[in-house]
């Protein structure tokens, strides 16, 4: 079926480019290798001025939610300041089997879940970069390739990012699901088993990766250990916490944004979405 947003070809092995009037344009093409994992639909997004070899390409988890995050009006109006490298936007669209997928590679949760996790980070690395690049002729620089995502998608974008730095140079995490833990047997072991925080602590030495993240102060309400901050907050001020250990500084490689009254939801995220594209991509020159 061809629409004016999208175009789907065959079982879906293609990549969508959304049009519309800020410049991005129709077209599609079948043969990516999706492994064992279900076809999806990709939408490319194309930055107004069209793209050059230097071009950032941003990879969005959850690609289906992207009219919610407002993205193009915000690529648009962060475009027309004249300070704004704009992105070409790879929205891949979750799968049905988004909580396997989007788990951590090689490190299923206590539930067992993330068993596709590997697979999904090979797929975006190996296949779909590879695909966009020979596509566009953009440049393989991982310090203007990045990836976003939110909630669990905030979580996967994370730990592709990590465990991908030769790939990627800049990350940002919505509401990231940092609460991902390998016990749920009681509070303590919640809190000390979560899965991001134990990545962080035994990795070697990473290349430098630019991350951002985001809570709302009306994430949740969970409160794991009483301590008064509801755990969406303290599991990520917890991570950037490990991240400083590891020499990440505030300003430099870290931005924290905290918003008062922000919800688990797009709106929100929406909000913090134009901090995150000014703060992570280069300006124009």
């Amino acid at each position: 079926m061809r629409t004016r947003r999208h175009l789907l070809v065959g079982l879906g092995l293609l990549l969508g480019l959304g049009a519309s009037a800020r410049g991005a344009t129709d077209s599609a093409w079948a043969g990516l290798d999706w492994g064992p994992l279900p076809p999806r639909e990709i939408r490319v997004y194309l930055p107004p001025a069209g793209v050059t070899p230097t071009t950032p390409v941003l990879v969005a988890l959850d690609g289906q939610t992207m009219p919610a995050w407002h993205l193009e009006e915000t690529l648009a109006a962060l475009a027309a300041k004249g300070q704004f490298a704009p992105p070409l936007v790879v929205a891949v669209a979750a799968g049905p089997e988004r909580i396997e997928e989007y788990g951590m590679a090689g490190t299923p949760d206590y539930a067992g879940r993330g068993r596709q996790a590997a697979v999904f980070q090979h797929f975006v690395v190996e296949a779909l970069l590879p695909a966009i690049r020979t596509r566009y002729g953009v440049r393989a620089e991982r310090e203007r390739t990045g990836l976003m995502g939110a909630s669990l998608g905030g979580l996967a974008a994370f730990d592709l990012a990590w465990r991908h730095a030769e790939t990627f140079g800049f990350v940002g995490i919505f509401s990231g699901s940092f609460w991902w833990r390998g016990d749920n047997s009681s509070p303590a072991a919640q809190q000390t088993s979560r899965l991001a925080h134990r990545l962080v602590r035994a990795s070697p030495p990473q290349p430098p990766l630019r991350c951002f993240f985001e809570a709302g102060t009306k994430d949740e309400t969970d409160d794991r250990d009483g301590n008064g901050v509801i755990d969406a907050i303290q599991d990520t001020t917890e991570l950037i916490a490990e991240l400083e250990k590891r020499g990440y500084v505030h300003g430099r490689n870290l931005r924290y944004l905290e918003i008062p009254g922000g919800e688990h939801r797009e709106s929100t995220w929406a909000q913090a979405l134009p901090e995150f594209l000014e703060w992570a991509l280069p300006r124009s020159r």
